[in-house]
């Protein structure tokens, strides 16, 4: 009988005791303390946009990070941490699953649409997964899209462009549209960033809401989440910030 209670109780404690996962981007979420990039795989960023068939922008970056979401729902996940992100500190790197299922997050990001194999790191890893979406036109593949690096770095000249929606001959329409100077905020980022053009490159500049210079700043290039996301991308606090 007491084998019977307690077996009752845990069962009972089960769904309590599951860490909470919040997703912040479509490859990057907290499990508990811990905040896990998915390995080998690159999402577009959260104020990412991207064009649909019909040419149209969308918020793809806001859209990836919501389908990773509700595929989790409120189910456990578990991550086989692969060490420190060499460029965001305070992240690790991980290969994470639903509870008992074989498919890993990041296979079924790729595979959905979600996210792109990024090499070097994929090692090989995901090259089926990312094909059987570009020919199923799956996710962002049903339009066209800049690779998440290329937005990271601005080479808004040299991106890699990718998608059943890219047409030969609009290239410079279409980067207008991917590079934008007037992307609205993503909710939950308020953190408005300028990239400046300097003689040796771009120079990129961070203003939180609490800046002087915030409300004077009409149009952001990019937009973060935390300033850890900014400095990391190599951006810098504003001088009118304190």
């Amino acid at each position: 009988m007491r084998v019977l209670v307690a077996a009752l109780l845990l069962a009972m404690a089960g769904p309590s005791l599951a860490a909470e996962v919040v997703v912040t981007d479509g490859d990057t979420f907290q499990l508990d303390r811990t905040i896990y990039r998915l390995d080998g795989i690159d999402a577009p960023e959260i104020d990412q946009t991207c064009l649909d068939q019909r040419g149209d922008v969308w918020p793809c970056g806001v859209t990836a990070r919501d389908r990773l979401s509700a595929y989790i729902g409120n189910r456990g996940v578990r991550c086989e941490d692969k060490g420190p992100d060499p460029v965001y500190k305070h992240r690790r790197i991980g290969i994470c699953s639903i509870e008992s299922e074989a498919t890993t997050l990041n296979e079924w990001l790729v595979r959905e649409g979600w996210a792109i194999k990024f090499d070097p790191t994929a090692k090989a890893r995901f090259a089926a997964e990312e094909a059987d979406a570009r020919e199923n036109r799956r996710g962002l593949w049903k339009g066209c899209f800049a690779e998440p690096r290329d937005l990271r770095g601005w080479n808004h000249n040299g991106a890699r462009l990718s998608g059943g929606g890219c047409h030969a001959g609009h290239e410079n329409r279409t980067r207008d549209k991917l590079f934008r100077v007037d992307t609205a905020m993503p909710p939950g980022c308020p953190i408005k960033a300028k990239l400046a053009l300097r003689a040796v490159g771009y120079e990129g500049i961070y203003h939180l809401p609490s800046c002087g210079s915030y409300r004077r700043l009409k149009r952001a290039n990019r937009w973060f989440c935390s300033e850890e996301d900014a400095l990391a991308e190599g951006f810098r606090k504003a001088l009118t910030c304190r």
